[in-house]
């Protein structure tokens, strides 16, 4: 009464693409596999150590800082009045720049 059909083979196009969909899901889990793995190992160490900055920078009274900014051996403030005062790293002050703006 309950007979099961005869399993007859795939035919060769069926075949093919059985083949390449297992291929496909196999190399796509390899590289999620791989990814995760770079993005785990890599992206820790990604960032450098934040620059020292020194205790604390003395601004002329009335001033704000607007901006900070970094290079080799100074620093850079920028205030609220257009003006860039330069920093040794230590805090003492090198310079006093006025900024000017362009009319318009």
């Amino acid at each position: 009464m309950a007979e099961t059909p005869e399993q007859t083979e795939l035919p060769p196009g069926l075949r093919w693409l059985k083949w390449l969909v297992t291929t496909l899901m196999v190399t796509l889990i390899l590289g999620v596999i791989t990814i995760v793995g770079l993005l785990v190992t890599r992206l820790p160490g990604a960032s450098p150590a934040a620059p020292a900055l020194p205790a604390s920078l003395a601004l002329p009274a009335g001033t704000a800082a607007q901006a900070i900014t970094q290079g080799r051996g100074w620093i850079g403030v920028v205030t609220t009045d257009n003006r860039l005062f330069v920093f040794t790293p230590e805090g003492r002050l090198l310079q006093e720049i006025a900024i000017t703006l362009p009319e318009g």
